[in-house]
């Protein structure tokens, strides 16, 4: 199958494309610049590349005929971010391709009621990022839902983490000095009780589901699904089992969200209050059931992945021991009486 993929030297495309490389489809790679991706990896060799300003094109209106004119049989957009630029796209591509994969984010729910929170809960989306992803959504639903339509399936990644740039912290910041603090003993301030969520995904469990919803397109199309890792982190329970990483136990003061706020970096801020004010916890069992989605990574462990490479690449600075972290999974291998003998480091 000819697959373009839109914004593929990303994070999620850095595990996307060499994976539907070597599931044996040609792939078409668009790309802003010709930097490189953010995996190396040997299967990029036979990727074709093709350079374009999407946001030029947009307002040009020939972006969506630059994508059809590849050829593609499926086409997995990373970086929509408006309605209009994903309805130019859907009205090129429809008669055309197969199928669009549209690459959308939790953030289109807004506040939650019940949790874990399914794909079909009410939304109320707030903020410009989620407002938009949400109207994008209705979207293409509507388009894949018609007769005529663009045959669509929707993948929400949680907050994606994995080796090569900052993820969301304890504290719903990418402050890297929350990690050195967690190493060094030092005192993390958390707001409320520390009983906010936040809902991790590796990138490479987006890329899964993803290549899911290509595999099976009867049952995706017209679906949204998340891509989230199967349980969401607690602030605290975070917080705590980060310090353990280093061998310590967390020094945690717990305070009202307005103190909290104002001790954070100011660019810190609203990050901080975007992540812990949604406190998303979401549900995966729609792609478990429908497509066999199957996350490898729990949060935990993707965020121990990342915290590890920003440490091997010199971004935590001096004095920050290796990351000790063992997933449950692997314990398990062990059986109960070989745990200790686990040894340390990622596994």
């Amino acid at each position: 199958m000819r697959i373009v993929v839109i914004g593929a030297t990303g994070h999620v495309g850095g595990y996307l494309v060499p994976r539907l490389v070597a599931d044996g489809h040609d792939v078409v790679a668009i790309t802003r610049g010709t930097s490189a991706p953010y995996r190396e990896d040997p299967s990029w060799q036979s990727v074709e590349r093709v350079i374009t300003d999407r946001e030029a094109e947009d307002a040009a209106g020939t972006f969506g005929s630059r994508v059809a004119g590849l050829g593609a049989d499926a086409v997995v957009d990373l970086i929509c971010f408006t309605p209009e630029s994903a309805r130019q796209l859907a009205d090129a591509l429809r008669g055309r391709a197969r199928q669009l994969v549209h690459v959308g984010t939790i953030w289109t729910h807004g506040t939650l009621t019940e949790v874990p929170a399914p794909e079909d809960a009410v939304k109320r989306p707030w903020g410009e990022y989620g407002i938009q992803k949400e109207a994008i959504e209705r979207l293409l639903l509507a388009e894949s839902r018609r007769e005529d339509g663009l045959p669509v399936a929707i993948v929400h990644p949680g907050h994606i983490s994995g080796p090569g740039w900052p993820i969301v912290t304890p504290q719903g910041t990418t402050d890297l000095d929350v990690w050195r603090t967690l190493a060094g003993g030092r005192e993390l301030l958390l707001p409320g009780f520390g009983l906010e969520t936040v809902h991790h995904v590796h990138a490479d469990d987006v890329a899964q589901l993803i290549r899911l919803c290509l595999e099976h397109p009867d049952e995706a199309n017209g679906e949204a699904f998340h891509a989230v890792s199967e349980r969401a982190l607690t602030l605290r329970g975070f917080a705590e089992a980060a310090a353990r990483w280093f061998g310590l136990e967390a020094r945690l003061r717990f305070v009202p969200f307005e103190e909290f706020g104002a001790s954070l970096p100011e660019e810190h801020r609203d990050s901080a209050y975007q992540h812990v004010a949604r406190s998303h916890s979401m549900s995966i069992e729609k792609g478990r059931r429908l497509l066999g989605y199957a996350p490898a990574h729990s949060s935990l462990a993707a965020v121990a992945e990342s915290v590890e490479w920003l440490r091997q690449a010199g971004r935590l600075g001096d004095g920050v021991p290796p990351v000790q972290f063992i997933s449950p999974r692997y314990r398990d291998s062990l059986g109960r009486n070989d745990s200790r003998r686990a040894g340390a480091g990622l596994c």
